[in-house]
């Protein structure tokens, strides 16, 4: 993986099409996307019909940029991505993986730390962080077996 296009193909791979499962919290999705949060970025139609650019440019807006992906080795950019586009703690995930202060604040010490970490190790790091945080979730029993794999997956991407 080498940019943000490449990162969302990959992320789509992991999201697919359209959901409307009664028991994920997110409620109903396209791409990944809910629709509180299509609907909050001025999209107003059918979520079945929500555009893949649309989904695109609502992930760089809201999932890659504001975390400065760009600045990071593309491999832990995508780990972040699907993470910070799945729900989690991504920031405070960054500085643990990283060995920064976790505080949750996003700044130059965090960049540089992420920066500074190899990425193989950060990945690990990053992961097991991941791994944790889905295992103390209500919706585990629903949802485990597809976040477990998704786990698999980027694991599998980021060796690549």
């Amino acid at each position: 993986m080498t940019s943000f296009d490449d990162a969302f193909d990959a992320l789509i791979g992991n999201e697919g099409g359209y959901s409307n499962n009664p028991k994920d919290p997110g409620g109903e999705t396209m791409w990944g996307v809910t629709a509180r949060v299509a609907r909050a970025s001025g999209y107003a139609g059918a979520m079945r019909d929500l555009p893949r650019d649309t989904a695109k440019a609502i992930a760089k807006k809201l999932y890659w940029d504001p975390l400065r992906l760009d600045e990071l080795d593309p491999r832990v950019a995508f780990q972040i991505f699907d993470a910070n586009y799945n729900g989690g703690h991504p920031v405070i995930w960054m500085q643990g993986a990283a060995g920064a202060k976790v505080d949750g604040l996003l700044g130059p010490a965090t960049i540089a730390a992420v920066q500074a970490v190899e990425p193989l190790r950060f990945l690990l790091r990053w992961n097991a962080l991941r791994l944790n945080y889905f295992t103390s979730l209500k919706t585990w029993s629903d949802f485990g077996k597809g976040w477990a794999r998704r786990i698999a997956n980027n694991l599998t991407k980021g060796a690549a």
